[in-house]
């Protein structure tokens, strides 16, 4: 009989039920009022690239054609006086690992790991390895449609107040990396110095959020320090203001973020604003907005950085689904001014999603020969097909063509003449696991 026990335990699928029912129970009779959810997701996306992000150079170029899959589980823990989730994330293209194998490169990680405790019904803390994400993402989002998404270390101080609608976040984060032996990160030279790239080496923020009866308004602050190259830190602060107004069937929104500060020991002076409108008509909504990103011009000597970055933002949800700007190659300090038709109306059992870019340059640039580039970039056109399959799955078509200009062909390379499209489909399959009463 122990045999056959010990027997049973080698099967790992064995290993995982036990495991799993072992927790369950645990549980369920330690805290009878607590409440635990398991789910998971599984989000398999095939792309067919054929000039995505940056123009082809040749017909010879060919396109590419891959599948990358995210999958995830999700558990959500909830207390009488706390919360905490941990979510577990693996990444891979399709092919990438052997049929048989031993060990891999490993893309398997923790994508969410954080607790939160209440002081009260209406302050919190919160620590961890979370998401930060707030209004339409254009500062601070979480950036679900990559599937690694984008997370933040970090420490929040939160204030909710459902009862007159009002949120203040205050966050905090000081980062360090592993490329030191652990004595050296206790103290001694070089112990405080940040090397990766594309991270802050500390942050501050403050975030204010108010919903009126027809109207909505948010605040915030954001101060980030880079490291230098000569362990000096660099700070650059980000300043923004969102806000909506409903009026009978139309909508008015925008916003303005205004970076200062230093960043690589330049000053900074940069700035984004966008305005939209929304109109509701009998058979679709109808949104025709502007955004404007400011670049620095080509006949700009100073050292001033004057091209406004969105550092930590869901960019791709901004300035076209084809990731011209800002995803990948953040376009130089071209800046960008988009002007966008959007629109979303039902189509069989589905919803299709229509819209329209035309980009022009945030800044003058100059062709070779001195002379001044036309302002139009190219236009861009994105079509996506949503549609229910079930309770816990839907699925994405989506098909896009970017119609290039000679001024984007001189500012971003390729050839502005040859065919440039982007095709994806996308099946995400996200169920609840399991729920405790």
């Amino acid at each position: 009989m122990f045999n056959l026990i010990l027997t049973n335990l080698n099967n790992k699928a064995m290993k995982g039920r036990i495991l799993l029912a072992l927790v369950l129970c645990f549980v369920g009779i330690t805290n009878l009022s607590a409440q635990l959810k398991i789910s998971a997701e599984v989000r398999p996306r095939t792309e067919f690239r054929n000039g995505f992000k940056t123009l082809k150079t040749s017909e010879d170029v060919e396109a590419a054609l891959f599948t990358e899959q995210r999958s995830r589980l999700y558990l959500d823990y909830k207390a009488e006086k706390y919360k905490f989730k941990l979510a577990f994330q693996d990444i891979r293209v399709w092919g990438e690992t052997s049929q048989i194998f031993k060990e891999e490169l490993g893309k398997t990680f923790i994508s969410e790991a954080w607790g939160q405790y209440y002081f009260t019904d209406n302050l919190s803390v919160k620590a961890g390895r979370q998401i930060i994400s707030y209004d339409n993402q254009r500062f601070l989002g979480g950036l679900e449609w990559a599937q690694q998404g984008r997370r933040h270390d970090a420490l929040l101080f939160i204030f909710d107040k459902a009862e007159s609608k009002t949120k203040f976040h205050l966050g905090f984060a000081y980062n360090q990396d592993d490329d030191r032996a652990e004595p050296t990160l206790l103290q001694g030279d070089g112990a405080r110095f940040y090397s990766v790239g594309g991270n802050y080496k500390s942050m501050q923020y403050g975030w204010f959020h108010k919903d009126f009866e027809s109207a909505k308004l948010s605040l915030l602050a954001f101060n980030a320090g880079y490291q230098n190259a000569d362990s000096t830190v660099s700070f650059k602060q980000t300043f923004g203001v969102i806000g909506s107004k409903k009026i009978g069937g139309l909508t008015l929104g925008g916003d303005v973020y205004y970076q200062t500060g230093e960043f690589g020991g330049n000053n900074v002076n940069a700035l984004l604003a966008g305005v939209y409108a929304t109109v509701k008509t009998p058979a679709t909504p109808v949104t025709i907005g502007y955004e404007y990103i400011s670049g620095k011009d080509d006949d700009d000597t100073s050292t001033d950085i004057t091209n406004f970055s969105p550092d930590f933002g869901t960019n791709h949800a901004h300035n076209g689904l084809m990731d011209y700007f800002f995803v990948g190659p953040a376009n130089g300090n071209v800046g960008v001014a988009d002007i966008y038709l959007k629109t979303k109306f039902k189509l069989g059992k589905g919803a299709l999603l229509a819209h329209a870019h035309e980009f022009l340059t945030g800044s003058k640039q100059l062709d070779e020969t001195g002379g001044e580039l036309s302002k139009a970039m190219g236009t861009e056109v994105d079509l996506v097909y949503v549609r229910k399959l079930a309770p816990d799955v839907t699925l994405h078509l989506g098909y896009s063509q970017m119609f290039g200009t000679d001024t984007m062909e001189a500012l971003r390379g390729g050839d502005a003449s040859l065919f440039t499209n982007w095709g994806w489909a996308m099946l995400t399959f996200k169920p609840t696991l399991f729920k405790s009463e």
